[in-house]
Parts: C-alpha cells; structure tokens; sequence
C-alpha cells in the first residue's frame, strides 16, 4: 500500500522545509503551491515533492487538487507547519499495512503556541486536537470554504492513532491574534457569498456558544491564561465574521446601486 503525504503551502518557505524533511518515510511527498511568490515551490522540489502550482480561492479547491494528484491508496495530510517524528511515522505505515478494518484514522495534535503546548480548549478553525488526518484517497473530501471549510467522510472509521502531530501554531499571542483577524476576514467572504450575514444578536449567542464550548467542555480552563485567550477568541470568531460580512454585503450593495445608476446618468448626458 502506497501512502502519499500532502501538503497545501502559501508563502511558507520559512518552514515547510522543516515539515517535509520529516515525511521521506512516505512514498510520496505531493505539495500544492497556491499563489506562491516565494521560494515554497523550489523547496518543495528540493525534497522531491510533486508540485502542483496553481490559484485556488478556496481552501478546499486547494486540498482537493491535491488529494486528486496523490498516487497512494492512502493520504496522510499535515500542514507546513506541522512535523512528524519517527514513532508516529512508524504508527502511521503500521496502521495502513497492518489490514485496517476501515477507511480514515483519526490522528491526534499537539498544539504549540511558542513553546508551550496548549492541549484543550481549541475550536473554531484556530486549532484542534483530534482530525481524521490519514484516509483513503477516495475516503474524505471538503465543502466549499476558504477557511476551515466542513469535511466529509465516507466509508469506515478506523480507529485513532495514539501520537500526535506537532503543530506549531503560532509564536505568541500577537501572531494567534494576526491569524484571527485573517481568518475571520475570509469566513467573512464566505457568508457574504452565501448571503448570509445574519444579525449580530445570533452572532453574539453563537459565540457565547464557542467560547462555553472551548473553555468549560474542551476544558480550556486548565490551559490557565492561554487558555482562555484562545476560548475567547474562538468566541470572537463568530462575532467578528459576521460583522465583517454585513460590511461586504453593505458595500456589495452600495457598488450595486451605483452601477445601476450609471446607464441613466450616461443617457441624460447623451
């Protein structure tokens, strides 16, 4: 059984050598190059990667794109800046020779902010312990989104693997707050194009919802101060997203009006 590793980079020279340097024990290493203007396309060349350079808007255009080039009968998925050890490597070739009596595993993450490893508490796209990370290539695709967008499954669950993928998140607060602000600007998008901007009364309640979610019942509360930074602001997702798009639909529609307008001004002046 062939497994390919697949990696989604933008502009992610800085660290994806370190990520692809750990994935020689797959059979093949397939990394989609999106709109990259740095050096992430030769590295990944560097490492003997199968690149697939392209535009893809959406997120999941670009994980389909690439799971649509892997060769292998199973896909391990990681980011640029996740890294597999060699006891994880070695679970994961075991797991897919070893007769899974299924289709995807869930794989374990550990999530670092610096140095510190924050175990609970995560949600709302900024980070997660737990994701069905190794799949058949036909097994898993994604829903429409250009950030965080729905997965589906098909076929069987397989259980879960026990050693986790490091992920190093984010530096320091400053850069979880930076990925914030990105993150909700393209959700923002995203419900803007399915006219959905709602009202900021359902924002708020849904947002108390993420924030109870990560804090009481992922138990963010015994990650101390990070903790609650990170539950806060997966509150503050929902809120921020939905202000932003009412602004995109605002001024959608204000650009609308003054288009309409325009053929009637040009004929009273002809």
């Amino acid at each position: 059984m062939k497994l390919s590793a697949l990696v989604c980079a933008q502009n992610d020279e800085a660290r994806l050598a370190d990520c692809l340097r750990r994935l020689d024990f797959c059979d093949e290493i397939v990394v989609v190059a999106d709109r990259c203007v740095d050096r992430s396309a030769e590295i990944a060349r560097q490492f003997g990667a199968r690149v697939i350079d392209g535009i893809f808007p959406l997120e999941s255009q670009r994980k389909a794109a690439g799971v649509a080039a892997c060769l292998g009968e199973w896909v391990l998925e990681i980011e640029p800046n996740e890294h597999v050890d060699a006891k994880l490597a070695y679970e994961i070739r075991a797991a897919i020779h070893g007769r899974p009596g299924g289709d995807w595993f869930d794989v374990p993450l550990a999530n670092y902010v610096g140095g510190t490893l924050v175990r609970r508490g995560w949600g709302a796209g900024l980070g997660e312990a737990m994701a069905p990370r190794l799949f058949r290539r036909s097994m898993k695709r994604w829903k429409a989104g250009r950030v965080a967008p729905d997965v589906v499954l098909e076929g069987r669950y397989a259980g879960a693997i026990e050693t986790p993928i490091s992920r190093w998140a984010d530096a320091d607060v400053g850069q979880l707050l930076a990925r914030l602000n990105r993150q909700t600007a393209l959700r923002a998008l995203d419900l803007a194009d399915a006219d959905a901007g709602g009202k900021l009364t359902s924002d708020v309640a849904r947002g108390l919802r993420q924030f109870w979610t990560c804090y009481v019942w992922r138990q963010g509360v015994r990650e101390g101060e990070l903790g609650l930074a990170i539950s806060l602001m997966a509150g503050l997702d929902a809120v921020l997203s939905g202000i932003r798009a009412r602004e995109i639909l605002s001024a959608r529609a204000v650009a609308q009006a003054a288009e309409a307008a325009q053929p009637a001004r040009l004929g009273r002046a002809v």
